[in-house]
């Protein structure tokens, strides 16, 4: 069988593990005030990236 150069299944369950290992012992608060804060910062790279797109459009 041939090996897989990249395998999404094996990286969304090492991504999965991570996150269980970072929120490990936390409380319920502390759980939801780090995907708070996951959120936001995932929002304002969001929004880094449409700004740099919408420079970099030329106009016709």
């Amino acid at each position: 069988m041939k090996k897989k150069e990249f395998d999404c299944v094996e990286m969304k369950r090492q991504g999965a593990e991570r996150i269980r290992q970072r929120l490990e012992g936390l409380s319920r608060e502390q759980v939801e005030q780090y995907w708070k804060e996951q959120t936001e910062e995932l929002r304002r790279l969001q929004a880094e990236l449409r700004a740099k797109r919408t420079a970099e459009r030329v106009p016709v």
